[in-house]
């Protein structure tokens, strides 16, 4: 029997998540941001749940490479956008043979593009650094780089795009915004603007291709606005179940290094997922965890393989169990607020040897 430990996902809430941003952006195409293998809830049971968007995002080539091929067998022409481009001219070459899109960020990745005849026409989307200081051209550049790739006859296509740091906070998208409308603005092209947070927040980033990410998943992309506040269901629950009960006296300490002492004679149960299965070490004492439905905390280090919960909250509590890690009445932003991280990095961190099924569209179970 394998361990108690398995995440659901339920692509009907991808596709709910999907038609909201339809209907909050109804100007934009969408490309479904799938990266990171969907935002960690694998792509087998996310993709069914994002039939309905039109194009397909990722940072991986060989997963870019995968999908196009998909698309293609399924008699679809959506397109695939590879979003940090082309890393060698092996890669150009298998992209453009491929139909995948590329950003374009560096001067090198267009030199590639004007030194080698790709074996078709190449779409490109031309990345501005308005300020993130991560990738993209420098806004005095952007002009004249868009004009190096306008020059090119293997360039089919070129979207301006940028992507902005602090959309998801108060200040919002007013600078890099002016700045990418002064370089790039006066550019007869199309854009690519929004993420999940400037796609929620500001109707100015809601024309040409948006690229949702964490919305899709169901969480919530600003620290003080929950995602049921959004309208978002939640697609992964993380769950468990308990594989032992301890009584544990007043003053017995509860896990490695004994960082939790008992006030009082409590029941303690542990639970069949650790920091080798994605949930976080670092969660401290305090963490939220439903156990038989009801909210109780977690107690003590989280260990590789297992973790501890306060059992008080539930005194009907056994061996067997069932334990909710995060998802569905528990929003995986009250787990990760108690961490100190982010949604985010939950739902990439659950580990491969963690097994997960579907529910819903494609009538679960893989």
């Amino acid at each position: 029997m394998p361990r108690p430990l398995h995440a659901i996902i339920d692509p009907v809430a991808i596709a709910a998540n999907l038609a909201l941003a339809r209907r909050r952006a109804p100007r934009a195409r969408l490309f479904a941001t799938v990266k990171a293998n969907a935002y960690g809830h694998r792509l087998e049971h996310a993709l069914p749940g994002l039939a309905a968007a039109d194009g397909l995002a990722v940072c991986e080539v060989d997963v870019a490479l995968q999908l196009s091929e998909a698309e293609r067998a399924a008699g679809r022409s959506r397109p695939v956008l590879l979003l940090e481009g082309a890393f060698e001219v092996a890669d150009l070459r298998a992209c453009a043979r491929a139909g995948v899109w590329m950003v374009v960020h560096s001067d090198e990745q267009v030199r590639m593009l004007e030194c080698e005849r790709s074996p078709r026409p190449v779409h490109v989307f031309a990345k501005m650094n308005s300020g993130m200081n991560r990738l993209g051209f420098a806004p005095q550049r952007f002009a004249r780089e868009v004009d190096r790739l306008r020059a090119l006859d293997r360039v089919a296509s070129i979207t301006c795009m940028t992507h902005f740091a602090g959309a998801d906070e108060p200040e919002g998208i007013d600078q890099p915004l002016a700045v990418f409308e002064a370089h790039a603005g006066h550019a007869d092209l199309p854009r690519s603007l929004a993420n999940s947070a400037a796609l929620l927040r500001d109707e100015r980033a809601r024309d040409g291709w948006a690229r949702p990410g964490l919305m899709l998943y169901g969480a919530s992309p600003f620290a003080t606005v929950p995602a049921a506040a959004l309208g978002l269901r939640p697609a992964m629950r993380l769950e468990s179940a308990l594989i032992a009960v301890q009584e544990v006296p007043a003053g017995g300490r509860v896990g490695y290094a004994g960082t939790f002492t008992a006030p009082q004679a409590m029941r303690v149960g542990i639970a069949a997922c650790g920091y080798a299965d994605g949930y976080p070490r670092h969660a401290p004492t305090g963490t939220p965890v439903l156990v038989d439905g009801v909210r109780t905390r977690t107690l003590g280090r989280v260990s590789m393989d297992m973790l501890a919960v306060d059992l008080s909250p539930v005194p009907s509590a056994v061996t067997g169990s069932p334990v909710t890690l995060w998802g569905g009445a528990l929003p995986i932003e009250d787990v990760a607020a108690a961490a100190g991280t982010l949604a985010y990095e939950l739902m990439c961190a659950v580990a491969p040897r963690v097994p997960a099924r579907s529910s819903g569209i494609d009538g679960g179970g893989h």
